[in-house]
């Protein structure tokens, strides 16, 4: 199944766009190879709101367009995704302003224990020093004035990632696990391919009709678009297996080949993901490697 990305988007910097009944869009300007054209917030309900993804505070001109679109409507919650600094810094800000609760799954933690020795490159990106007034659980709901939002867990890009369903709508916001620009980055050790596999076909499973992510525009055809999701990490997977039969033992060789068109700025992060699909392969005994399979270690075929 094809996969194709729709990169056509207005960011529509300092306004509120509805993209949904009773639900609006705020983007931050904050454009990067990593968030497209920034991070996009969310503000759902009429009369007493609830934000999703406050976002990155590295600048007024966000928080003040927030209040903004809020328009001096109570805000009772401020739900986060996950604690990249793009997403949740300004949550705290954002509660200073408004009073509301904030939610998450929980702080910012890697997907598995650090090895002896090793260091964190995500460190710089993560938001350490989150911590939310109520942690949500799989299927927490949260009732608000005329809405209700049903937490749907789903660690890979981060181990404490997660969606959160409109009840009664269709509409799920899917923050980084699933956007219609770009793959979402999967990088060990704050993410984890077969976690993101497993959120995947989580998500595969619902019903939701209208997916809206952390950046970028609306998935519209959110099973059909999963299912290519889904066969485009099983190729990755695939193409790095190949690799590694033709001879590449290292992770910058497997780079310099299967990511030759992709931006070279990017290639760090596509390393990372290909560190990613072989923590995968080498504990389901596809691939093998000395030790704990590492960014500068050395693999090959199993057996």
């Amino acid at each position: 199944m094809a996969l194709e990305f729709d990169t056509r988007f207005d960011p529509a910097y300092g306004q509120s766009v509805a993209v949904a009944p009773d639900v609006l869009r705020i983007t931050a300007r904050n454009p990067s190879p990593f968030t497209f054209h920034g991070t996009n917030s969310y503000l759902v309900g009429r009369d007493t709101l609830a934000v999703i993804d406050p976002g990155p505070d590295n600048n007024d001109a966000h928080l003040e367009t927030l209040l903004t679109a809020i328009g001096g409507r109570p805000v009772s919650h401020i739900f986060v995704s996950h604690t990249h600094r793009d997403h949740s810094p300004l949550a705290a800000r954002l509660k200073e302003r408004t009073g509301a609760t904030v939610l998450a799954e929980g702080p910012h933690r890697p997907a598995r224990p650090l090895r002896i020795g090793e260091v964190n490159p995500l460190d710089a990106s993560a938001d350490l020093g989150f911590a939310p007034d109520v942690a949500l659980a799989e299927g927490s709901l949260i009732h608000g004035d005329g809405w209700t939002i049903r937490t749907v867990l789903t660690p890979g890009h981060t181990a404490n990632h997660a969606a959160f369903a409109l009840e009664g709508t269709d509409i799920l916001f899917s923050a980084d696990h699933v956007m219609a620009w770009a793959t979402s980055i999967v990088a060990p050790p704050d993410g984890a391919m077969a976690d993101y596999m497993k959120s995947l076909d989580s998500l595969i499973e619902r019903d939701d009709r209208l997916l809206l992510p952390g950046h970028g525009g609306p998935v519209t055809a959110p099973r059909k678009f999963m299912r290519g999701l889904k066969t485009h990490r099983k190729m990755r997977e695939r193409a790095i297996l190949e690799r590694i039969r033709s001879g590449d033992r290292r992770i910058q060789d497997m780079v310099a080949a299967i990511y030759r068109d992709t931006d070279p700025r990017l290639h760090g992060a596509a390393g990372l993901s290909v560190l990613a699909h072989l923590e995968d392969l080498v504990a389901r005994g596809l691939v093998a490697t000395e030790g704990d399979p590492a960014i500068d270690g050395i693999f090959s075929p199993a057996g």
